[in-house]
């Protein structure tokens, strides 16, 4: 089903709520709801059948003061999703009022879900906040990064005024296992810090989580740490309770974004069962 939302506010209020199901060997999307600048244009299939790909559109193409966007995506038991997007996200420098994401993803028994955006820019002024959850049932699996740019390194630009809020939050079966906040205000002295970002304007994390994980941790951290950043950037893999975690921290957010991929690539097989192919939207 395919249907607008009531009327968005001219504030540029934007929803998009997407269900996706198992239609015999196929899974479909379902449910594509929105309102304001969020759309997809439609389901991909790149994969077959069992995989539907489907790419967030932003049309604005960036987020700016008193901007609100919620994305809320389930996947229904047996299905397989891949959610991307066709570009960096950016967030505007702000005259005042604060922007907000809200993300919301459910996975349901024996579903797989891939968040697989790419790289967020915080110009120098945005005011924003960012939420993500992600609620996993018993037998679900999932694969997702962020990459987080704080100012636009490439022009010079650094994050000296504003503030950005983060909160990430995974479950399986209503039992949280990562909990993570942050607050990163416009020349605040913890980004300069070893103990912080060590004046470095990119971090990114990895997670992904499935049932056989702990049998499986040992053998992909090997895996995973034959791999590293092409710029050198520090970064660390590890294996926690119910999930593994990598970590990236430079100021390069195409390589952050490699390296990601590159583990993607190995742990994708593992997790889900299938080889990696490359979203072609990536290349555009």
């Amino acid at each position: 089903m395919t249907s607008r939302l009531p009327h968005a506010s001219p504030a540029w209020h934007a929803e998009l709520q997407l269900r996706f199901a198992r239609s015999g060997e196929r899974t479909v999307l379902r449910e594509n709801r929105h309102f304001g600048p969020l759309r997809v244009q439609k389901a991909l299939y790149p994969e077959g059948d069992a995989v539907c790909q489907t790419i967030l559109l932003h049309p604005p193409s960036g987020i700016a003061g008193g901007d609100q966007l919620q994305i809320r995506a389930a996947v229904e038991n047996g299905a397989h999703a891949q959610l991307t997007t066709p570009g960096a996200g950016k967030w505007y420098r702000s005259g005042g009022a604060d922007a907000g994401q809200q993300i919301e993803l459910s996975v349901g028994d024996g579903a797989t879900l891939e968040w697989l955006p790419q790289e967020s820019i915080v110009f120098d002024g945005a005011r924003a906040h960012m939420r993500t959850r992600v609620s996993l049932a018993a037998d679900s699996r999932f694969i997702g990064w962020d990459v987080l740019c704080l100012g636009r390194a490439a022009s010079g630009e650094r994050f000296l005024s504003g503030r950005f809020d983060l909160f990430y939050r995974i479950d399986r079966g209503g039992t949280p296992l990562w909990i993570e906040r942050g607050r990163f205000d416009g020349s605040d002295p913890m980004l300069a810090s070893p103990a912080g970002w060590a004046g470095a304007t990119v971090c990114g994390t990895l997670v992904t989580s499935f049932p056989e994980l702990p049998v499986q941790a040992a053998q992909l951290l090997e895996d995973c740490r034959r791999t590293a950043p092409v710029d050198g950037a520090s970064h660390a893999i590890t294996a926690l309770p119910g999930l593994l975690m990598a970590r990236y921290l430079g100021n390069n957010s195409e390589a952050a974004r490699l390296w990601f991929a590159a583990l993607w690539a190995i742990i994708r097989p593992v997790c889900c069962g299938r080889a990696a192919l490359t979203p072609r939207i990536w290349n555009t």
